[in-house]
């Protein structure tokens, strides 16, 4: 569910008429909650521009897939192409904005977000199409649950893991708040209904101000 609540504010990030690149994990579920009266091209780096939520139990294509090979609908106009056309949308900044998952994101708006340890000196494969679209889109929103399995911050002073990209990050969205991402560092602009500032802090390693105008954690 938490997962689901982050999507759902993260589409509200998006602006009508943009091209939006639609990352692995969290970002997928973006498709489901796009607001009523916005009209968006959604890109997937596998290759397709277009596409909608995910279809009805039945009614998938297995040809037909997102980033993550899940299925999704194809809107009228949409079209499928392959992945040096995908890139090359990315890489040529046409593509508006980007919503990643991540690992851990930091206060200067760096963001790590594929290399898990699994044992001294071993990984999990690669960044794939994210450090592209890090370097190539206008605006990145990250995505992410605010701790660990352990209770530990995921919202750093510094990214442990390697980066995918570097101070790039614009908007963090998790489970708990919402950071804006400026020259100065991490600036928080929303709570979940129950918890404060210092609750926030409490739970966050990162340092960050507090917007004049906070308010309550938006979904709709």
């Amino acid at each position: 569910m938490s997962k689901n609540i982050i999507a759902q504010r993260a589409a509200l990030e998006l602006c009508d008429g943009q091209a939006v690149n639609l990352g692995f994990g969290i970002p997928t579920f973006v498709a489901n909650y796009i607001p009523k009266g916005i009209n968006i091209f959604l890109q997937t780096e596998n290759g397709a521009l277009n596409f909608g939520g995910t279809p009805e139990l039945g009614k998938q294509d297995c040809d037909v897939a997102n980033a993550a090979s899940q299925p999704v609908t194809l809107l009228p106009g949409a079209s499928i192409f392959e992945l040096c056309a995908s890139f090359g949308m990315i890489r040529g900044r046409h593509i508006d904005v980007t919503i990643l998952g991540a690992l851990e994101v930091d206060q200067e708006g760096s963001i790590a977000n594929w290399a898990r340890p699994l044992a001294p000196g071993k990984f999990t494969p690669g960044p794939g199409g994210a450090m592209d679209l890090c370097g190539g889109v206008k605006k990145v929103i990250a995505t992410l649950l605010h701790v660990d399995k352990k209770g530990q911050s995921k919202v750093l002073k510094k990214c442990s893991l390697p980066l995918t990209g570097y101070g790039l990050v614009n908007v963090i969205v998790t489970d708990k708040a919402v950071f804006y991402v400026n020259k100065e560092g991490l600036v928080l602009k929303e709570i979940i209904p129950g918890m404060t500032v210092d609750d926030i802090r409490a739970i966050t390693d990162a340092d960050f101000t507090v917007s004049p105008d906070l308010c309550e954690y938006r979904t709709s």
